[in-house]
Protein backbone atom coordinates (compact mmCIF):
# COMPACT_ATOMS: atom_id res chain seq x y z
CA UNK A 1 0.00 0.00 0.00
CA UNK A 2 1.36 3.41 -0.94
CA UNK A 3 2.29 5.78 1.89
CA UNK A 4 -0.47 8.20 0.92
CA UNK A 5 -3.07 5.42 0.98
CA UNK A 6 -1.87 4.17 4.37
CA UNK A 7 -2.09 7.66 5.91
CA UNK A 8 -5.60 8.18 4.54
CA UNK A 9 -6.94 4.83 5.72
CA UNK A 10 -5.12 4.63 9.06
CA UNK A 11 -6.04 7.58 11.32
CA UNK A 12 -4.93 5.79 14.50
CA UNK A 13 -2.39 7.37 16.87
CA UNK A 14 0.97 5.59 17.01
CA UNK A 15 3.08 6.03 20.14
CA UNK A 16 6.75 5.19 20.68
CA UNK A 17 7.96 5.15 24.30
CA UNK A 18 11.17 4.18 26.08
CA UNK A 19 10.28 1.42 28.54
CA UNK A 20 12.30 -0.21 31.30
CA UNK A 21 11.63 -3.85 32.16
CA UNK A 22 10.69 -4.27 35.81
CA UNK A 23 11.52 -7.27 37.96
CA UNK A 24 10.39 -7.84 41.53
CA UNK A 25 12.18 -5.67 44.11
CA UNK A 26 11.21 -7.14 47.47
CA UNK A 27 12.03 -5.35 50.71
CA UNK A 28 14.11 -2.59 49.12
CA UNK A 29 14.67 0.09 51.74
CA UNK A 30 17.47 2.44 50.64
CA UNK A 31 14.98 4.89 49.10
CA UNK A 32 11.24 4.98 48.28
CA UNK A 33 10.12 2.88 45.30
CA UNK A 34 6.77 2.51 43.59
CA UNK A 35 4.59 -0.55 43.29
CA UNK A 36 5.12 -2.12 39.88
CA UNK A 37 3.96 -5.39 38.42
CA UNK A 38 7.02 -7.66 38.11
CA UNK A 39 8.11 -8.39 34.53
CA UNK A 40 6.07 -5.49 33.20
CA UNK A 41 7.38 -2.18 31.87
CA UNK A 42 7.84 1.30 33.31
CA UNK A 43 7.58 4.12 30.76
CA UNK A 44 10.49 6.54 31.16
CA UNK A 45 9.82 10.24 30.67
CA UNK A 46 9.91 13.55 32.50
CA UNK A 47 6.64 12.93 34.32
CA UNK A 48 7.63 10.11 36.67
CA UNK A 49 6.82 10.39 40.35
CA UNK A 50 9.69 10.26 42.88
CA UNK A 51 8.72 6.67 43.75
CA UNK A 52 8.72 5.68 40.06
CA UNK A 53 12.15 7.30 39.64
CA UNK A 54 13.33 5.31 42.64
CA UNK A 55 12.05 2.14 41.00
CA UNK A 56 13.84 2.99 37.74
CA UNK A 57 17.17 3.55 39.48
CA UNK A 58 16.79 0.29 41.43
CA UNK A 59 16.11 -1.65 38.23
CA UNK A 60 18.97 -0.15 36.23
CA UNK A 61 21.37 -0.68 39.14
CA UNK A 62 20.14 -4.25 39.53
CA UNK A 63 20.68 -4.90 35.80
CA UNK A 64 24.35 -4.15 36.41
CA UNK A 65 24.73 -5.86 39.78
CA UNK A 66 27.77 -7.88 38.75
CA UNK A 67 31.13 -8.18 40.41
CA UNK A 68 33.40 -5.69 38.61
CA UNK A 69 36.98 -6.52 37.67
CA UNK A 70 39.68 -6.07 40.30
CA UNK A 71 40.98 -2.89 38.67
CA UNK A 72 37.70 -1.18 39.51
CA UNK A 73 38.54 -1.30 43.18
CA UNK A 74 37.03 -3.11 46.17
CA UNK A 75 33.33 -2.97 46.78
CA UNK A 76 32.35 -0.32 49.35
CA UNK A 77 30.89 -1.55 52.60
CA UNK A 78 28.18 1.09 53.08
CA UNK A 79 24.67 0.06 51.85
CA UNK A 80 24.47 2.72 49.10
CA UNK A 81 27.98 2.03 47.83
CA UNK A 82 27.44 -1.73 47.86
CA UNK A 83 24.19 -1.58 45.90
CA UNK A 84 25.49 0.98 43.38
CA UNK A 85 28.96 -0.54 42.94
CA UNK A 86 28.29 -2.32 39.64
CA UNK A 87 26.37 0.63 38.18
CA UNK A 88 29.18 3.03 39.04
CA UNK A 89 32.14 0.88 38.00
CA UNK A 90 31.12 -1.46 35.16
CA UNK A 91 32.41 -0.13 31.80
CA UNK A 92 29.47 -1.43 29.74
CA UNK A 93 26.06 -0.86 31.28
CA UNK A 94 22.74 -2.51 30.45
CA UNK A 95 19.14 -1.31 31.00
CA UNK A 96 16.64 -4.03 30.10
CA UNK A 97 13.95 -2.62 27.82
CA UNK A 98 13.84 -0.51 24.68
CA UNK A 99 11.46 1.56 22.57
CA UNK A 100 7.92 0.14 22.53
CA UNK A 101 5.55 1.05 19.70
CA UNK A 102 1.77 0.88 20.18
CA UNK A 103 -1.41 1.93 18.44
CA UNK A 104 -3.18 3.84 21.20
CA UNK A 105 -6.55 3.52 19.46
CA UNK A 106 -6.62 -0.27 19.30
CA UNK A 107 -3.98 -0.92 22.02
CA UNK A 108 -2.10 -3.07 19.51
CA UNK A 109 1.63 -3.47 20.19
CA UNK A 110 3.83 -3.46 17.08
CA UNK A 111 7.27 -3.41 18.73
CA UNK A 112 7.95 -4.76 22.21
CA UNK A 113 11.49 -5.14 23.55
CA UNK A 114 12.25 -8.81 24.00
CA UNK A 115 14.73 -10.73 26.11
CA UNK A 116 18.31 -9.41 25.97
CA UNK A 117 17.28 -6.07 24.45
CA UNK A 118 18.39 -2.92 26.27
CA UNK A 119 17.72 0.79 26.20
CA UNK A 120 21.42 1.35 25.53
CA UNK A 121 20.80 0.01 22.00
CA UNK A 122 18.10 2.54 21.11
CA UNK A 123 20.31 3.96 18.34
CA UNK A 124 19.54 0.80 16.35
CA UNK A 125 16.45 2.76 15.29
CA UNK A 126 18.76 5.24 13.56
CA UNK A 127 20.23 2.31 11.63
CA UNK A 128 16.74 1.50 10.40
CA UNK A 129 16.20 5.08 9.23
CA UNK A 130 19.61 5.97 7.84
CA UNK A 131 21.88 2.94 8.00
CA UNK A 132 21.42 -0.74 7.25
CA UNK A 133 17.64 -0.37 7.06
CA UNK A 134 16.82 -3.19 9.48
CA UNK A 135 17.05 -3.97 13.17
CA UNK A 136 15.62 -6.46 15.67
CA UNK A 137 14.80 -5.90 19.33
CA UNK A 138 15.38 -9.10 21.28
CA UNK A 139 13.35 -12.30 21.25
CA UNK A 140 10.09 -13.66 22.66
CA UNK A 141 8.75 -11.65 20.93
CA UNK A 142 11.16 -11.04 18.07
CA UNK A 143 10.09 -7.53 17.02
CA UNK A 144 11.71 -6.20 13.84
CA UNK A 145 11.80 -2.83 12.07
CA UNK A 146 12.85 -2.55 8.44
CA UNK A 147 12.93 0.30 5.98
CA UNK A 148 11.45 -0.40 2.56
CA UNK A 149 11.76 2.68 0.36
CA UNK A 150 9.83 5.48 2.03
CA UNK A 151 8.12 3.34 4.64
CA UNK A 152 9.24 1.63 7.85
CA UNK A 153 7.59 -1.74 8.44
CA UNK A 154 7.20 -2.85 12.06
CA UNK A 155 6.50 -6.51 12.85
CA UNK A 156 5.64 -7.56 16.39
CA UNK A 157 7.02 -11.10 16.10
CA UNK A 158 8.90 -11.76 12.88
CA UNK A 159 9.69 -15.37 13.82
CA UNK A 160 6.33 -16.32 15.27
CA UNK A 161 3.77 -18.72 13.85
CA UNK A 162 2.04 -16.13 11.66
CA UNK A 163 -0.64 -13.55 12.17
CA UNK A 164 1.73 -11.17 13.95
CA UNK A 165 0.62 -7.50 14.04
CA UNK A 166 2.36 -5.48 11.33
CA UNK A 167 2.22 -1.78 10.56
CA UNK A 168 3.86 0.43 7.94
CA UNK A 169 4.77 4.03 8.77
CA UNK A 170 6.04 6.81 6.54
CA UNK A 171 9.76 7.33 7.18
CA UNK A 172 9.20 10.93 8.30
CA UNK A 173 6.67 9.80 10.89
CA UNK A 174 9.01 7.08 12.16
CA UNK A 175 11.78 9.66 12.44
CA UNK A 176 9.55 11.93 14.54
CA UNK A 177 8.59 9.01 16.79
CA UNK A 178 12.24 8.11 17.43
CA UNK A 179 13.10 11.75 18.17
CA UNK A 180 10.20 11.95 20.61
CA UNK A 181 11.27 8.78 22.43
CA UNK A 182 14.84 10.08 22.62
CA UNK A 183 13.55 13.29 24.18
CA UNK A 184 11.55 11.26 26.71
CA UNK A 185 14.80 9.54 27.72
CA UNK A 186 16.56 12.88 28.04
CA UNK A 187 13.69 14.23 30.17
CA UNK A 188 13.95 11.14 32.38
CA UNK A 189 17.66 11.75 32.89
CA UNK A 190 17.04 15.38 33.84
CA UNK A 191 14.46 14.37 36.40
CA UNK A 192 16.65 11.53 37.69
CA UNK A 193 19.48 13.98 38.31
CA UNK A 194 17.25 16.10 40.53
CA UNK A 195 15.97 12.97 42.29
CA UNK A 196 19.52 11.74 42.95
CA UNK A 197 20.52 15.07 44.52
CA UNK A 198 17.66 14.68 46.96
CA UNK A 199 18.05 10.98 47.81
CA UNK A 200 21.78 10.27 47.49
CA UNK A 201 23.68 13.57 47.36
CA UNK A 202 27.06 11.91 47.91
CA UNK A 203 26.57 9.72 44.83
CA UNK A 204 24.31 12.00 42.74
CA UNK A 205 26.79 13.10 40.08
CA UNK A 206 28.20 9.61 39.56
CA UNK A 207 24.75 7.98 39.47
CA UNK A 208 23.40 10.54 37.00
CA UNK A 209 26.39 10.00 34.71
CA UNK A 210 25.98 6.22 34.97
CA UNK A 211 22.28 6.40 34.10
CA UNK A 212 23.15 8.47 31.03
CA UNK A 213 25.65 5.79 29.94
CA UNK A 214 23.10 3.05 30.63
CA UNK A 215 20.70 4.59 28.08
CA UNK A 216 23.46 5.83 25.72
CA UNK A 217 22.74 9.52 26.22
CA UNK A 218 25.43 11.92 27.35
CA UNK A 219 24.49 14.87 29.56
CA UNK A 220 24.54 17.33 26.64
CA UNK A 221 22.94 15.14 23.96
Amino acid sequence: MAVQQWVRHHPHVILMQPVLEISAADDFALWPVGEQEPYGYLVLNGELTPAELGTAVVQIADCNNFEPEEEHGPCPTDPFGTFLHGLLTMPDLFAAGGFRVTDTTTETVFVEPGCCNGLETWRDWLEVLDGTGCSSFGHDPSSVAERVGEIVRLTFDAYGTGGSPVIELPVDQARRLVAGAQQDLQDFLGLAGIWAEQHMPAHAAAVTAALARAVDLGPTQ
